[in-house]
């Protein structure tokens, strides 16, 4: 009669869903098969809350019922402002509990560059996808809190600006995101920077939002734009918001991989970058 061997933790068959220790997700080396749902979860958390943090700042500081234009009269002003904050709603987001299990991606563009990187394997990619759009659309219905001051700041869309030719527009989204994942990029790639990242955001958006915003609106980002447009009902430029944002991640994410931006690349998949221990507790 063959004895059977003892039962160990260590030899049970993992359930797809759970993440082993030897499973890395945000480095590229996930485990064969898994998907990571505490990932997506904060992802779509996050997003919801960039998107309803965020977008209130916007309505706050542009629509015509709030003191927002009186507190700050000079429109370009008030826009630097205005990326300034929405920047810093991302930054805290970030570094919140919820930030550092997902990497705070909280954007679509930034998902694809870090699968073009090779930081994230495609499966996961799906996963980030389908969390950022559904937490941006939640995230955007929850500014119908705001009623008449939210609807006179027509929810604080993205829109191609008046008289602005859509090439333009495009161009800007193009260029704006592309800056916005080189800043990532850079950040991530070195060890005295990379806990930095969120924070150096802010000043970036102030910048764009500031000089960018009269061509587009400065979104960067489709998940950020989702909800409060379809909200206003002025979704007919979200391919714009789509696919701008993409082709200027991705040209980033081939000069990265390419060795164009220098020899150093980011070494995960993550906006935010936990300590070691917090990073070995998150599994990726």
């Amino acid at each position: 009669m063959t004895e059977r061997p003892a039962f160990s933790p260590s030899t049970a068959v993992q359930p797809p869903f759970l993440s082993p220790s030897s499973d890395h997700p945000l480095h590229g080396q996930p485990a064969p098969g898994v998907w990571h749902p505490r990932l997506y979860l904060a992802e779509l958390v996050g997003t919801a809350l960039l998107v309803a943090a965020g977008v209130s700042v916007v309505i706050v500081m542009f629509s015509p019922l709030s003191f927002g234009p009186g507190l700050i009269p000079d429109t370009a002003l008030r826009r630097a402002v205005t990326g300034m904050l929405f920047g810093l709603v991302g930054a805290l987001v970030s570094v919140s509990a919820i930030g550092q299990v997902s990497g705070a991606h909280l954007n679509p563009s930034v998902t694809l560059a870090f699968l073009i990187e090779g930081k994230l394997k495609f499966r996961d990619a799906l996963g980030y996808w389908a969390a950022q759009l559904l937490g941006g659309t939640l995230g955007g219905l929850a500014l119908a809190a705001w009623g008449q001051v939210g609807r006179a700041a027509h929810w604080g869309d993205t829109e191609v600006g008046k008289g602005i030719p859509v090439w333009q527009a495009f161009a800007g989204e193009v260029l704006c995101t592309a800056a916005l994942v080189a800043l990532i990029f850079q950040m991530g790639a070195h060890e005295r920077t990379k806990r930095w990242t969120p924070w150096s955001i802010a000043p970036l958006f102030s910048l764009m939002v500031c000089l960018e915003a009269p061509l587009s609106g400065t979104s960067t980002n489709l998940a950020r734009s989702l909800g409060p447009d379809l909200l206003a009902g002025s979704g007919s430029a979200l391919w714009l918001y789509l696919l701008a944002p993409l082709l200027g991640a991705a040209a980033v994410a081939l000069l990265s991989r390419s060795g164009s931006l220098g020899r150093h690349r980011p070494v995960a998949a993550r906006v935010a970058h936990p300590t070691h221990a917090a990073e070995v507790r998150a599994g990726s």
